[in-house]
């Protein structure tokens, strides 16, 4: 059976590498394989690492492992050495110290979803959608002690940081391979949301160009953007 995780053992105990897509053929609908990675966690004892570079994936996969993790009875140390986006920044909530790379980066959006119907049943979609949110506000509250108001104002923004500003949130607890004196420096973390991204990039297009005796506006060109 496929499985996306991978166990290594070494001398300092278990570390777990997660890479890829959170649910990816071997969770989607699949009520074997929370089984078996459950099974494989507990199977030892010990303190173990979470290694993660994932974009996310399914939300109640992830919500799977967050429990597995918050449960089990060792030390779980979740460290990010490429991105943990999305679903995987839940997983990444169930450590109790997540560390990041200097390079790496945290992203965290409001869930999706794909509904077909009427009105009605677009209404439940939108229903369902925000009690999942709040869901994983929670996973976010208890970790970083962020009010609820500011973390859903982030999940609306699609917000990614930067090592030192996912721990100045407290999305992480330190940033590895600096000392002591350097990750407390005052230097600021980033954080950027993708709407900022694309209207900053916008509002530096000119608003009106002259062509051929055409005028070609600004809203031109974003339907232009859009067909990329």
């Amino acid at each position: 059976m496929k499985k996306f995780w991978n166990w290594v053992k070494n001398e300092s105990g278990r570390t777990l590498h997660l890479d890829g897509v959170i649910a990816e053929e071997s969770w989607f609908g699949d009520e074997v394989t929370p089984k078996q990675f459950k099974s494989e966690l507990t199977n030892e004892s010990g303190d173990i690492t979470i290694w993660i570079n994932s974009p996310g994936g399914d939300v109640f996969a992830a919500s799977q492992i967050y429990n597995m993790l918050m449960d089990y009875k060792g030390k779980v140390t979740v460290k990010i050495d490429g991105v943990a986006a999305s679903a995987a920044s839940v997983i990444a909530m169930a450590g109790g110290e997540v560390h990041m790379s200097p390079v790496s980066m945290m992203m965290i959006h409001n869930p999706m979803t794909i509904a077909f119907g009427d009105a009605v049943e677009m209404e439940k979609a939108i229903n369902m959608l925000s009690e999942v949110k709040e869901s994983i506000i929670n996973a976010y509250e208890l970790k970083t002690g962020l009010s609820r108001t500011e973390l859903s104002d982030l999940m609306d923004a699609e917000s990614w940081f930067n090592s030192k500003k996912a721990v100045e949130l407290g999305f992480a607890d330190e940033v590895m391979f600096v000392n002591k004196s350097e990750s407390d420096s005052p230097e600021e973390g980033i954080i950027y949301s993708k709407m900022a991204v694309v209207n900053s990039f916008l509002h530096k297009l000119p608003q009106k160009e002259e062509k051929k005796g055409t005028d070609i506006t600004i809203l031109d060109k974003r339907l232009e953007l859009l067909k990329y």
